[in-house]
């Protein structure tokens, strides 16, 4: 007796979905990202407005002054969804949960000069605060965007936002323990040097524009803070104290780079899209970037003494050039327009 194994082919009808065969074609594959991002959006049936908000619907592109006409095209480099975003935060962690065990093991950060660490301790240890705001911040972002698109990819910032805050707490308990978290909380609450950027971080909380609270929060404080807290401040403490802060912050360093990517890209898309969002975006870039500048004055001087503001000025420089790339202009004061007007020549 014979038996033939023979194999056969079905060809699918279809490649993916509908909503996505409309945008791409019926004959094209979709990435995992796409399925997972396209037209997840409702639009349509929500049955009742917001008590607190009845000049809304419960999705609103209102909410917002950016005006687009795809939200879709806020789309995410990194092409993360809930798959590929797990995975490459669990092989980060891992890394990050060995340089601390490395840290806590050789009493690296413990055994530097006490100074030093009291200095840490309310300045670094204390961003965590400023972390726990900027996952508020981009929780507002994911409940009151419009789009899946840049939704799904705040939703998984919030959650970084509060991973970092939680790392930032594992730092200070390295350095000192509780009672250096608690004078972190205290720097946060009380310490001079901390009232403009708590003063201006607040504030933020209460935008209501969504969009410009995804500018002024991942964009210009974060383009001012990480490099300043991350870089600069690194680069000092390893000429004179060795590694122990670079392996204790090198999550942050490598998050930054990759979010960077992913902030920028919908930045420059957004105002790409029409004349009116670039200049709307640019105000408020520009605004929070004159108001985080002198707020983080008080803690670089802290932090580099008679060189704050030479670092400040540093970090603030490749922001500023980071913002002209992406097609955000500052707008000229009105003095300076009409001196030019009548002159020929910039003031």
């Amino acid at each position: 007796m014979q038996i033939d194994i023979r194999t056969d082919s079905v060809k699918p009808i279809r490649q993916t979905f509908a909503n996505i065969a409309r945008r791409l074609g019926a004959d094209k594959p979709a990435t995992r990202y796409q399925e997972a991002m396209y037209d997840l959006q409702p639009e349509a049936s929500f049955q009742y407005r917001p008590l607190w908000q009845p000049e809304y619907e419960l999705y609103d592109k209102r909410r917002t002054a950016v005006v687009m006409a795809d939200w879709y095209a806020l789309k995410d480099p990194r092409q993360f969804y809930y798959g590929t975003y797990v995975n490459t935060r669990a092989r980060q962690q891992e890394s990050m949960e060995k340089n601390l065990e490395f840290l806590e093991a050789r009493n690296l950060l413990a055994g530097l000069p006490e100074a030093l660490r009291d200095t840490l301790a309310t300045t670094v240890v204390t961003l965590r605060h400023v972390e726990w705001a900027a996952n508020m911040n981009n929780a507002y972002v994911t409940a009151y965007g419009y789009g899946s698109a840049i939704t799904e990819a705040t939703m998984f910032h919030t959650m970084d936002r509060l991973a970092l805050a939680q790392y930032l707490t594992r730092i200070g308990l390295l350095v000192g323990g509780k009672p250096a978290v608690a004078r972190a909380k205290a720097a946060w609450l009380d310490d001079p040097a901390w009232q403009p950027l708590r003063h201006a971080v607040e504030d933020l909380l209460v935008v209501q524009d969504w969009f410009e609270s995804f500018v002024a929060q991942n964009l210009v404080l974060d383009g001012l803070v990480y490099p300043l807290f991350y870089h600069k401040l690194d680069a000092q403490l390893a000429c004179d104290h060795g590694p122990a802060y670079s392996l204790a912050t090198d999550f942050m360093r490598v998050w930054h780079a990759e979010t960077t990517r992913w902030v920028d890209a919908v930045v420059k898309t957004a105002a790409q899209e029409s004349g009116a969002n670039a200049a709307l975006v640019a105000r408020q870039a520009y605004g929070w970037l004159d108001r985080f500048g002198p707020a983080l004055q008080p803690v670089a001087e802290r932090l580099f003494g008679p060189d704050a503001d030479d670092v400040l000025a540093a970090v603030t420089a490749p922001l500023a050039s980071r913002l002209a790339g992406l097609g955000l202009v500052r707008a000229e004061a009105p003095a300076q327009a009409q001196t030019e007007a009548q002159t020929g020549a910039p003031a």
